[in-house]
């Protein structure tokens, strides 16, 4: 798991997040993976790009969940740059054998309907162009609803975790194998 602050437990207590409700679920479902979440609060996909080559090297992972790039919108990274940082860590999750899932995310409405929608997109069109499944939005069924956020309104709740976990799940479970160890 490669991810900003909405992969690293952010004011969550600990082992109560989505990719910790990952690793039950896999177990639950049969499936033979350990997790190793190297999410990190604020992390940008340069970020992301700067370090995936050591995780890559010492995990050796069958799968890249990537959700980044939410943060590079808010600190003004320019659109060009997010896409290319996530292109980098597509190819080189794929070059290390890896199955890549991508996770898609909106900036909020203060940035113009036009930069919103782009932004968007980018995620569609690098699924598409690199051929690798795409969750569209991580906080799909609960954008909508402040009550599923903390206080700062951007970071879900424990409550929502399982939401999240929702919304990855049915692109990821196709990823997976059912008799390799992982």
């Amino acid at each position: 798991m490669l991810g900003d602050s909405l992969s690293a437990e952010y004011g969550l207590p600990r082992d109560t997040d989505w990719v910790s409700l990952l690793r039950q679920k896999l177990a639950q479902e049969h499936f033979d993976y350990s997790v190793a979440n190297s999410s990190i609060s604020g992390d940008t996909t340069s970020g992301g790009l700067a370090r995936l080559t050591a995780v890559l090297t010492r995990l050796k992972p069958a799968v890249v969940i990537v959700e980044l790039g939410v943060n590079d919108a808010l600190r003004g990274v320019p659109l060009e740059t997010t896409q290319t940082n996530l292109r980098g860590i597509v190819d080189a999750s794929q070059a290390a054998h890896a199955k890549v899932l991508l996770i898609g995310m909106y900036v909020p409405p203060n940035y113009g309907a036009d930069y919103t929608q782009k932004f968007h997109a980018m995620y569609e069109q690098i699924a598409k162009e690199k051929k690798v499944p795409m969750v569209p939005f991580l906080l799909a069924g609960i954008a909508d609803k402040p009550s599923m956020f903390q206080s700062d309104q951007i970071h879900p709740t424990v409550q929502a975790q399982p939401l999240l976990l929702e919304s990855v799940w049915p692109s990821l479970k196709p990823l997976l194998s059912t008799n390799a160890s992982h």
